[in-house]
């Protein structure tokens, strides 16, 4: 028998369980032996007591402890991994912030394991639930508040992205979409709009983009108030499409429009063109995020730039602090500003 089994047979009791995902420390803790000692039962190795063994996988049946694949030799010994949670793969948006991502990850010898959500609130904590067990910390995208996050993480570090520190209690990385939207709603004003649009796509709540617009449009004195946005039924070109007819039936005397993100932008071109609007002559348009098809598009897309890579690199930083013991970055440095990318719409 091992020294680390020679240890006093614990009494267990099922109210022991722990109400958050079970992990290796739960089980050792609750079976009176080392983490080691959990692996090589559940794993069903040898060199080990069969009442030992038997204690252990109790302990874990009563736990519902699934031990992570991870955990059980496919990858490198002192391996991390870390989970990376994002809202759709299709948006072109998150693959460029999983670059970033996955290039700082690999820098530091990390592996990354990708979920899509779906932009699902039961698929966000279903992944929570996932990687609490595959995973050493977790970044992404969620809808779900703080508290429901903390139940599904079984203790496993979280950073948060899109959401500022001030708006969470776990580390997070945010934007400041307010520095970006006053610089384009300036370049707008500058070009002589007055009568400017919005298409948000923040569908649930009135998010930070939105409060930026409106409160450049009080700052600039503009005649335009919460009737002047109209939401888009999803973060794509289609919902951006629809969203603008139903925007130019209501308001035809609008001159410019600001879309949530550049695939929303787009679509409010492709709307106006068929009204026989010429962007930019008749209606500039901009949009939010930068992305690479912006160049690509008819007219080029003018837009607010956000350095994507960076925002997934400033993630893998917090993730670091965190494993480190080190207090993650806040204030400034946990915020990236977007910067104005003027093209042809606008």
């Amino acid at each position: 028998m091992r020294a680390d089994e020679q240890q006093r047979e614990p009494v267990i009791h099922a109210s022991e369980a722990p109400r958050r995902r079970a992990t290796i420390h739960d089980v050792a803790k609750l079976a009176g032996v080392s983490r080691q000692t959990v692996s090589r039962a559940v794993n069903d190795k040898g060199e080990i007591d069969p009442e030992t063994k038997a204690r252990v996988l109790e302990a874990a049946r009563m736990l519902d402890y699934r031990p992570s694949r991870f955990a059980r030799g496919m990858v490198r010994k002192g391996t991390v991994t870390a989970g990376l949670v994002i809202p759709d793969l299709r948006n072109p948006f998150f693959p460029e912030v999983a670059a970033g991502v996955l290039e700082a990850a690999e820098q530091r010898g990390w592996q990354v394991v990708v979920c899509d959500t779906r932009t699902d609130d039961a698929r966000e904590r279903e992944a929570l639930d996932v990687l609490s067990h595959q995973a050493d910390a977790v970044v992404g995208y969620f809808k779900n508040d703080d508290d429901v996050l903390a139940r599904h993480l079984g203790g496993v570090p979280l950073v948060l992205l899109e959401r500022g520190p001030q708006q969470t209690r776990f580390a997070a990385v945010g934007i400041d979409a307010a520095a970006g939207i006053e610089q384009g709603m300036a370049h707008l004003v500058r070009a002589g709009h007055r009568r400017i649009g919005m298409l948000d796509g923040d569908r649930l709540t009135p998010g930070p983009r939105r409060a930026a617009f409106l409160a450049e449009v009080r700052r600039h004195a503009l005649p335009v108030d919460e009737s002047w946005i109209e939401l888009s039924a999803g973060h794509g070109v289609a919902g951006g499409e629809a969203a603008m007819e139903r925007l130019l039936d209501a308001r035809p005397e609008m001159t410019a429009v600001f879309g949530f993100n550049d695939l929303i932008a787009v679509g409010a071109m492709r709307a106006a063109r068929r009204r026989g609007r010429r962007v930019p002559e008749d209606l500039a348009v901009m949009g939010f995020d930068g992305l690479a098809l912006g160049e690509l598009v008819e007219p080029a897309l003018t837009t607010l730039h956000l350095d994507k890579h960076r925002l997934g690199r400033l993630a893998v930083e917090q993730v670091a602090r965190l494993r480190a013991g080190e207090e993650p970055l806040t204030g400034a440095d946990a915020w990236l500003a977007p910067e104005l990318v003027v093209r042809d719409s606008a």
